[in-house]
């Protein structure tokens, strides 16, 4: 057999069989690169060239964005800056139907834009906001959808860690794509806000949230302010080019400690353990980006992208046909993989496909962060489905059918996100972030 072919049989074999017994997805890519690596080059040759290969992939400045960014949103997570949030939405949303739900949408869409995390989101909100819902009524496996399905707008809203790992793939501006993100990211919550608003109209026995006077809702801004600042200093900071997105994530953590330090909510005792806790996320993605390096060396030299897009070329060469194709694929890869190891794997493959048509990688990217969001709140694998379900006290069966709803308006707005790029281009166009 061509050595090509065989490299290519063996890395795709290689994976999807360590994912079968369940092995941990970077050690998967791993074994198997180095594996088909071995084949193409020899044993001696292919250990040097995948050592060259894993410090290539990981000796990026822009990487460095990753662990500050993972550092402050865990400074945040610990800093008392959730109950902030939530005073400040519930404030927000008012008294609409389903005011309490409500809340919790827009509190996740808040802290998910200044910690960067899904979820974060969902741990930090959904812990809080849970207990006061069923206290309400509320019938506690919503509660927990609500929490769920709402908490991965933080990742379509800045500054998210997937889209630096794009950018790095792409080399689409992290700027534009940040920009880019908040009308998709904004468009997510308002599409939970309405499945809530639905049922809420439903159930009269849910009790609105007690009317808040303006002086009390204008205090109760007034203290989520400095959180909500953060956004303003690192975006605004980027588009004016004071900082690039790098020297924006070290701002994000010293201005996150010593938020944390004015609210006295995190003593000296406590940094070991949040260093470490962000060191352990910052480890799994950095070594999963040197691996998929390893990855993207077999898969160029066994012209794999090309094959993939001669094979989608024979079922059609309607653009309209090849992105509802592509966009199945991801939210079909979304539920058995996590975003970032998606994003290294299918962004080389499925990027020259959507350039030939002329689809800018900026509104690609959106629409992959979209696409493989929805697949972190279903099962079997989504990592927020099963914090939020955790947080809740409640079973994976007993959330499911509760977030079905949620789950239709995402993926007919991800339809929408795919064929309107001006929701996802105009901010970056406008800003001249981007050339139309």
């Amino acid at each position: 057999m061509d050595p090509a072919a065989l490299a290519a049989l063996i890395l795709v074999a290689g994976i999807a069989i360590f994912l079968v017994i369940g092995a941990p997805i970077s050690i998967a890519v791993g074994l198997s690169s180095l594996t088909a690596l071995f084949v193409i080059l020899g044993v001696e040759n292919g250990v040097l060239t995948s050592a060259q290969q894993i410090f290539r992939g990981i000796n990026s400045f822009p990487l460095l964005a990753i662990p500050f960014f993972v550092l402050a949103g865990v400074i945040m997570n610990n800093g008392g800056i959730a109950l902030r949030l939530i005073n400040a939405a519930k404030v927000m949303v008012g008294r609409t139907p389903g005011s309490l739900a409500q809340t919790n949408v827009a509190a996740n869409a808040l802290f998910g834009a200044v910690s960067g995390s899904g979820v974060a989101a969902a741990a930090a909100i959904g812990s809080t906001m849970g207990p006061i819902q069923a206290k309400e009524g509320y019938n506690r496996g919503f509660a927990a959808a609500t929490n769920i399905a709402s908490a991965p707008a933080g990742m379509l809203i800045p500054p998210s860690n997937l889209m630096i790992v794009y950018s790095l793939v792409s080399g689409a501006s992290i700027a534009a794509l940040f920009v880019a993100g908040y009308v998709p990211g904004l468009l997510w919550a308002a599409a939970c806000m309405i499945i809530v608003f639905l049922y809420a109209r439903k159930r009269p026995e849910l009790k609105m949230t007690e009317r808040i006077s303006f002086t009390e809702g204008a205090k109760t801004i007034l203290v989520a302010v400095p959180a909500l600042l953060l956004i303003v200093v690192v975006i605004g900071g980027i588009l004016r080019g004071i900082f690039t997105p790098t020297e924006a994530s070290n701002i994000a953590v010293i201005y996150s400690l010593v938020l944390s330090a004015i609210y006295k909510s995190i003593k000296v005792r406590d940094l070991p353990r949040i260093l470490m806790d962000a060191a352990r996320t910052t480890s799994v993605v950095m070594f999963l980006i040197g691996v998929s390096s390893i990855m993207g060396f077999v898969m160029s030299f066994a012209q794999i992208p090309a094959m993939v897009s001669e094979a989608m070329f024979t079922i059609s060469e309607n653009p309209v046909v090849l992105l509802v194709l592509i966009a199945a694929v991801l939210l079909v890869v979304g539920l058995f993989m996590d975003p970032t190891p998606a994003v290294l794997i299918f962004t080389p493959i499925f990027l020259p496909i959507v350039a030939a048509f002329g689809i800018h990688p900026v509104h690609f990217g959106i629409m992959m962060v979209f696409a493989l969001s929805v697949g972190t709140i279903t099962p079997p694998v989504g990592p927020i489905l099963f914090v939020g379900a955790k947080v809740a006290g409640l079973g994976i069966e007993d959330v499911v059918r509760r977030l079905m709803p949620f789950f239709v308006a995402l993926v007919a707005l991800l339809v929408m996100v795919i064929f309107t790029p001006a929701l996802s281009m105009w901010l970056p166009t406008t800003l001249q972030l981007v050339t139309p």
